[in-house]
């Protein structure tokens, strides 16, 4: 599958479903599913744990012509203490997903609290133990034919451009390239697209106000807030320059999934036919443009 209008997948976050207690509204699966396959989405990717009801995932994705392509597992592996307890929480995520046919799981260096307003920093053992941890999940997941892509994410343990290639250095792990969150890190999504794209196994795309992305890098606003306050946009509607990033991907041979993300924080359930599935159109329709910009196929 090489035609990049084909591999595009949407994301539960878009949703306003998230792991962090306290987030907001939880819409339930089947009508996030459902509304997936209506704007056109064909994948998705796992949603946090519970999101689709044990025992009923295949029937849910089946329902709505939906693949299972990924799944976002965070974790805690730069602490020796509790690595064995995480481990065996990856793994468990690691089994669902190659079940449910996934290849990838997207794997977040956790600073170990509960939700992403703040980060560790690493020491020089902290860093070292945390490329152990990580390749024995690279380990661990490839005996399911699963390839592991950390996500670079803000209020985790590798969030900007120096933990990032701190991370390239210490393991042969993929990288998940979230185009959101290297900006929210004060990095160039660009220049990374370019410089790490044969590290590059799975894409998020997120276009994000600068601005508010801004405020949140020095510390004048705390993550949920920036979320609720327009922090990720529609793509095409923020400063991501999106036909550059898929540009320099596809030129480097990229074969992923570009997976959709615009964050959300509900407050209550929407009506039908309105909230997050608006914003999930317009991103469609924009990359659809994208793909006529940088010369490749589209569908149909």
């Amino acid at each position: 599958m090489t035609d990049p209008a084909e591999r595009v997948a949407g994301a539960p976050i878009t949703w306003g479903v998230c792991e962090v207690p306290g987030w907001g509204h939880q819409m339930a699966a089947e009508r996030v599913l459902s509304e997936m396959r209506s704007v056109g989405l064909r994948a998705t990717e796992l949603g946090p744990e519970g999101f689709l009801p044990r025992g009923s995932e295949r029937a849910l994705l089946d329902a709505n012509g939906l693949a299972l392509v990924a799944g976002f597992v965070p974790a805690v592996l730069h602490d020796p203490s509790s690595l064995e307890r995480e481990l065996t929480k990856v793994d468990a995520a690691a089994q669902t997903i190659a079940s449910l046919g996934g290849g990838v799981l997207v794997l977040a260096a956790s600073s170990g609290g509960h939700d992403y307003e703040a980060a560790a920093r690493l020491d020089a053992a902290g860093w070292a133990a945390l490329g152990r941890g990580i390749d024995r999940v690279v380990a661990s997941a490839g005996e399911r034919a699963l390839r592991v892509a950390v996500h670079p994410h803000h209020g985790t343990v590798v969030q900007g451009p120096g933990d990032v290639e701190r991370v390239l250095e210490i393991s042969d792990v993929g990288l998940c390239l979230d185009t959101g969150h290297v900006i929210v890190g004060a990095g160039d999504p660009l220049a990374l697209a370019r410089e790490a794209a044969d590290r590059v196994v799975h894409v998020h795309l997120k276009d994000v106000s600068a601005a508010v992305a801004a405020r949140v890098a020095a510390g004048d606003l705390g993550y949920l807030d920036a979320v609720r306050e327009g922090l990720y946009r529609p793509l095409g509607d923020g400063d991501l320059d999106v036909a550059g990033v898929v540009r320099a991907l596809e030129e480097s041979g990229y074969d992923g999934w570009y997976v959709l993300e615009h964050d959300e924080v509900l407050d209550h359930e929407p009506e039908e036919g309105s909230g997050p599935i608006g914003n999930a159109r317009r991103s469609l329709s924009f990359l659809e443009g994208a793909w006529e910009e940088v010369g490749a196929p589209t569908k149909g």
